[in-house]
C-alpha cells in the first residue's frame, strides 16, 4: 500500500496536478493575505484555464504553447464580455467562437489542448461579466495567471528537466514486458489466440501514445544536450525498446507445431520458457529501477539461460541424430537467435543504466531522429479542407456549438442558477466519438452525486474554515490527478473540492450544491442527446479511412523490406520510420475499432469486418517485421528474381485493397498476371533446392544457416501472399453495401 502511494507520488500525472494546483492555490492565498481575494482568484483562473495546454512536448514547444493558451483564453474572455450586452452580436459570435475554438484540434494534440481551454475560458466567462476597465483589468489578470502556471511549470522542468522522459521510459519498459508476457502466454497448449490477440492490439495502442511522449521531449527538446551522458542514456533505452518490441512482434512461432514436435522433450520447452519468463522479469526490474532512481543491479543471467537453452539443442540433436533432428534443429536455431536478439538489446540497456555506453550503441545522429516526430507547422488548408461534413471535426464543431447554444437559452430564460455549470458539464463531456460522451456522462452525473454526498458528511462534521481549506486544496490536487486515470474518481474529487470552497464562502451551500447537481444533469442529457441525434459521428464513418492508413502503412513498410533484401548494407532512417509509421497505424485502427465497441448496435456496421482487418493487418505486420529482423540479423543471399516477382504480388495485392478504399489511389506497382503470381513460387522453390543442392558440400554449420534462410523466407513469402489476398478479399466485402 505505501508503495502504490509513493509511485502515485512520483508519477506524471500527480506532478502536473501539483503544478496547477500550487499555481491556482498560490495567488488565492497570496491576495486573500492582502485583502483582495477577486484578485487571486482571477489570476487563478487563468493558470487554470492555461494548465491543460501544458502537453509533453520540447521546451522550446512547452513554453510558445502556453504563452499562445494564456493570450487566446484572456482574448476569449474580452470578447464575450464585449459582445454580450448587445444580443444581436452577442449570439452569433457566441456560436461562432465556440465553432472556430474547436476546429482548432485538426492540428493535432496542442491545438485540441488549447481549445478545451479557450472553450472553458468561454463558459466560466458567464460566472463573472464585467464592463469597462473592469473588464480589461479582468482580462490582464488571467493572462498574468497563465504566465504565472507557465514560471511554475518551467520551475519543476529545471528542477528535473529528465524526471518525466524517465518515467515514461519505465512506463515503456513495462508496456513492452507485458507485451512480451502476451507473446509467452501464446506457448501455453490451452492458449486463447483471440483473445491474446486482442490485448495486443489494445496494448498497442498505449505503447503509441507512450511512444509519440518520448519523442516529442527526448528528440524534439534541443535544450536536453545530445552529448549529455544523461540523454545518451535515455535515447539508447528508447531505441532498443522499440527494436525489442519489433523482435517480439517478428517472431511468431507456430506454437501448435513446436507442441506437437516437442512435447516428448520437455527439457526443450522447460529451457525456452525460462528465457521468455526472465526476459520479461528483467524488463519490470529495469522499469522498478527508472521509477525509485535506485542502483541497477541484475537478478537474472540472461546469457547463462542462453547457453543452457543451445546446450539442450545440441543434445536434442545428439539423441535423435543428425538427420531426424534436422527440421527441428531449424526451428530451435531460430528460436535461439530470437532469443540472443532480445538478450543483446537489453544488455545495452543494462550498459546504459551502468553508463558504460559505447559510441556503436548510438547508431543515428539527432537530425535523423527529428524524422521520427510529426512536423510542427499549421498551414491554413488544414483547416480549410475540414470544413465538410465528411470531417468529424466539423460535425462535432457544429454540434458542440448548437448543444451550448441551447444549454445556453435553456439556462437563461429557465431558472437555473448557474448557466455557465451547464455549458462546464457539456465542454467536458461531449467528445466526437458517440462511445466517450456516453462514458463521461454516466461518470460525471455519478462523481457530481457521489462527490457532493461526501462533501456534505464532512462539513456536518466540521465547522473550521482552515480545515476545510486544507481540504478543498488537497480535493483538487487528487482531483487533477485522477483526470487521466479514472475520470469518475476525478469528478467526485472536483465536486468536493467545489462544496468546501462554497461552505467557505457562501451560507447558502446547500442551494449551490442542489442547484451543481441540477446544472450537471441538464448538462450530461444534453451531451449525450445532441451527441445521439445532431449530425453523430459513427466510428463506422471513419473506418475505411483508418483502414485505409494501415494497408498503405503496411505496404510502405514491406516496400522497405524489398528494398533492403535487395540492397543489404545498414537499416535506413526511412526503413525506421516506415516501421514507426506501420505500427502506429495498427493501434489508431485498433483504438477506433474500441470505439466503434461502444457505440449502439445498430451502428457497427460490419464490426466482424473491421476486427478481421485489424487482425489481419496486425498479422501483416508481424510477418513484414519477422522478415525485416531476420534479414538484419543475418547475412543473407542474394534476392532471386522470383523472391521479388512474389514481393511484388504481395505489394500489388495491397495496392488493389488500397484502390478499392480509395478510387483516387494511384498504383506504385506494375500489373502482375495470375500465371507470373504463380510462376513466382514456382521459380523461388526451384531456385533455393538448387542453391541447398550445390551448397551441399559446405560444411555443416554454413548449410545450416542456408536452410534456416531459405525456410524462414519462403515460408514468410507463402504467408504474406495468403494475408495480402485476404485483406484484399476482406476489404471488398467491407465495402460492399449491405
Amino acid at each position: 500500500m505505501i508503495e502504490e502511494i509513493r509511485k502515485f507520488a512520483d508519477s506524471t500525472h500527480f506532478t502536473n496536478a501539483l503544478k496547477v494546483t500550487i499555481a491556482t492555490v498560490t495567488p488565492v492565498l497570496f491576495f486573500v493575505y492582502l485583502g483582495h481575494f477577486e484578485v487571486g482568484f482571477t489570476i487563478a483562473l487563468g493558470a487554470f484555464f492555461t494548465y491543460p495546454s501544458d502537453i509533453p512536448s520540447s521546451l522550446k514547444h512547452k513554453i510558445n504553447g502556453l504563452i499562445v493558451t494564456a493570450i487566446l483564453v484572456a482574448f476569449a474572455n474580452l470578447l464575450v464580455n464585449l459582445a454580450y450586452p448587445y444580443g444581436i452580436i452577442f449570439y452569433p459570435l457566441f456560436g461562432l467562437l465556440i465553432f472556430l475554438f474547436s476546429m482548432i484540434s485538426v492540428y493535432g494534440q496542442r491545438a485540441t489542448a488549447v481549445s478545451f481551454s479557450c472553450l472553458l475560458s468561454i463558459c466560466l466567462a458567464f460566472a463573472h461579466l464585467h464592463s469597462g476597465w473592469e473588464m480589461l483589468q479582468y482580462c490582464g489578470l488571467m493572462f498574468a495567471g497563465g504566465l504565472f502556471y507557465l514560471l511554475i511549470s518551467l520551475l519543476f522542468y529545471y528542477i528535473s528537466p529528465y524526471r518525466f522522459v524517465e518515467l515514461q521510459l519505465a512506463s515503456c519498459i513495462d508496456l513492452t514486458a507485458k507485451y512480451l508476457k502476451l507473446r509467452a502466454d501464446l506457448w501455453k497448449i490451452d492458449a486463447d489466440k483471440k483473445t491474446i490477440t486482442e490485448k495486443q492490439l489494445a496494448l498497442q495502442v498505449e505503447i503509441n501514445t507512450n511512444h509519440e511522449n518520448i519523442r516529442k521531449v527526448l528528440i524534439g527538446n534541443q535544450s536536453l544536450s545530445a552529448d549529455s551522458a544523461q540523454n545518451r542514456k535515455l535515447l539508447i533505452v528508447f531505441v532498443n525498446l522499440v527494436e525489442i518490441l519489433e523482435l517480439a512482434l517478428a517472431t511468431a512461432f507456430d506454437h501448435k507445431t513446436l507442441h506437437e514436435k516437442f512435447d516428448a522433450h520437455p527439457q526443450i520447452i522447460k529451457s525456452y520458457s525460462t528465457i521468455a519468463t526472465n526476459l520479461k522479469k528483467t524488463l519490470k526490474q529495469l522499469s522498478k529501477n527508472i521509477e525509485n532512481r535506485s542502483q541497477y543491479r541484475s537478478k537474472h543471467s540472461l546469457i547463462d539461460d542462453l547457453k543452457k537453452f543451445e546446450a539442450t539443442i545440441l543434445e536434442y540433436e545428439k539423441n535423435l541424430g543428425e538427420d531426424l533432428a534436422k527440421e527441428g534443429v531449424i526451428m530451435l536455431t531460430t528460436m535461439l537467435h530470437y532469443a540472443e536478439s532480445q538478450v543483446e538489446k537489453i544488455k545495452i540497456i543494462e550498459r546504459a543504466f551502468n553508463l558504460k555506453i559505447k559510441e556503436e550503441d548510438v547508431k543515428v545522429h539527432r537530425k535523423e531522429l527529428e524524422k521520427f516526430l510529426t512536423p510542427q507547422y499549421y498551414p491554413l488548408s488544414t483547416f480549410i479542407n475540414n470544413l465538410s461534413f465528411s470531417s468529424t471535426l466539423f460535425r462535432h464543431s457544429l454540434r458542440l456549438s448548437i448543444t451550448l447554444l441551447f444549454g445556453f437559452l435553456i439556462g437563461t430564460f429557465l431558472p437555473f442558477q448557474n448557466v455557465f455549470w451547464i455549458l462546464l458539464t457539456i465542454i467536458v463531456i461531449m467528445r466526437p466519438g458517440y462511445g466517450l460522451t456516453k462514458e463521461r456522462s454516466f461518470q460525471r452525473t455519478f462523481g457530481t452525486f457521489l462527490g457532493g454526498f461526501i462533501a456534505f458528511g464532512c462539513i456536518y462534521f466540521i465547522d473550521n474554515n482552515v480545515v476545510l481549506s486544507l481540504m478543498a486544496i488537497l480535493c483538487v490536487l487528487l482531483g487533477m490527478s485522477f483526470t487521466n486515470i479514472s475520470y469518475k474518481t476525478s469528478a467526485t474529487f472536483v465536486t468536493m473540492y467545489v462544496v468546501f470552497l462554497y461552505s467557505i464562502l457562501t451560507p447558502n451551500i446547500a442551494n449551490v450544491i442542489e442547484f451543481r447537481i441540477i446544472d450537471t444533469i441538464v448538462g450530461a442529457v444534453l451531451a449525450y442527446t445532441f451527441n445521439h441525434f445532431v449530425w453523430p459521428s459513427w466510428e463506422f464513418i471513419n473506418t475505411p479511412n483508418h483502414i485505409e492508413k494501415v494497408i498503405l502503412a503496411n505496404r510502405k513498410y514491406l516496400n522497405e523490406i524489398a528494398l533492403f533484401y535487395n540492397k543489404k548494407g545498414n537499416v535506413t532512417t526511412v526503413y525506421k520510420v516506415a516501421r514507426k509509421n506501420a505500427f502506429i497505424e495498427i493501434g489508431n485502427l485498433m483504438a477506433s475499432f474500441q470505439r466503434m465497441s461502444q457505440e449502439p448496435k445498430s451502428q457497427q456496421k460490419k464490426i466482424a469486418q473491421v476486427y478481421k482487418l485489424t487482425v489481419l493487418n496486425h498479422t501483416l505486420l508481424s510477418s513484414i517485421a519477422s522478415m525485416g529482423t531476420y534479414i538484419q540479423s543475418h547475412k543473407t543471399t542474394a534476392a532471386s528474381d522470383a523472391f521479388n516477382r512474389v514481393m511484388a504480388t504481395a505489394l500489388q495485392n495491397l495496392d488493389d485493397a488500397l484502390l478499392v478504399l480509395n478510387p483516387s489511389y494511384s498504383s506504385k506497382t506494375a500489373p502482375i498476371s495470375t500465371s507470373e503470381k504463380a510462376k513466382g513460387f514456382t521459380e523461388l522453390m526451384a531456385i533455393r533446392m538448387k542453391e541447398l543442392t550445390e551448397k551441399s558440400t559446405l560444411d555443416t554449420t554454413t548449410n545450416k544457416v542456408q536452410m534456416q534462410e531459405a525456410q524462414l523466407i519462403i515460408e514468410q513469402l507463402i504467408w504474406l501472399i495468403n494475408l495480402s489476398e485476404n485483406i484484399l478479399k476482406n476489404t471488398k466485402l467491407l465495402i460492399e453495401k449491405e
